[in-house]
């Protein structure tokens, strides 16, 4: 793990933390372009937009979509503080992201390679997955928040 991945995870761990501050699953998604600057950030709003598609992932891919203007990211990274579940996996596929960087292991429904690897099946594009970068902050962050809730 180098230091930029700890930066660039530190900016969605931030924007997780506002995420839990709202009552939201503390979940950050930044979305870098090739020249390491953040072109979409995200974080999860489903309770917020009573919307079940407002995850961080999907947000911050939308944002990078619209300051490319083009729904291919092939150039970019994405870091996000928890493992993507299916419904995100297939975004990140079809917005072609190469790279994928999370943070904390999601067991229950992880499809990056807990629950099932989306990345390996063959849909002629597989993207490289890097799990664990400030995978306790992440968990940290996760275990905070549920232990308030459940308080």
């Amino acid at each position: 793990m180098t230091s930029e991945e700890e930066k660039n995870m530190s900016l969605a761990l931030a924007l997780a933390r506002e995420a839990a501050a709202a009552g939201e699953i503390p979940v950050g998604c930044v979305v870098l372009g090739p020249d390491g600057q953040v072109i979409g950030r995200g974080r999860n709003r489903r309770e917020e937009g009573r919307d079940a598609t407002a995850h961080a992932e999907i947000e911050a891919i939308r944002e990078a979509c619209r300051c490319r203007g083009d729904w291919r990211l092939s150039d970019c990274t994405l870091y996000v503080t928890l493992e993507p579940c299916p419904m995100c996996a297939g975004a990140i596929l079809n917005a072609r992201i190469p790279t994928v960087v999370y943070g904390a292991r999601e067991r229950k429904s992880g499809a990056c390679g807990s629950v099932i690897d989306l990345f390996f099946e063959p849909f002629g594009f597989q993207p490289r997955v890097y799990g664990g970068v400030l995978e306790e902050e992440c968990a940290g962050a996760l275990k905070e928040f549920f232990e308030e809730k459940r308080e």
